[in-house]
């Protein structure tokens, strides 16, 4: 199990439009240190629903949000 805060969401990354905020940042946290994690991971974002790594593989591979 994984507690993501704001960084992953389901179907999305988190904000990357503050000041503080980087999209390659980001992407390097998701797709470096969460998406290596087993796909049956379950992932607890800061606010919304939960998530499995498996599911969200497919968003990076694009590297575009899934629209719901």
């Amino acid at each position: 199990m994984l507690f993501s805060g704001d960084t992953l969401f389901r179907g999305t990354w988190g904000r990357t439009d503050l000041p503080t905020g980087s999209l390659e940042a980001i992407m390097d946290s998701i797709i470096n240190k969460l998406l290596i994690l087993p796909d049956d991971t379950l992932v607890y974002p800061g606010h919304g629903v939960s998530t499995i790594i498996r599911e969200e593989k497919p968003i990076y591979l694009k590297l575009q949000p899934r629209g719901y």
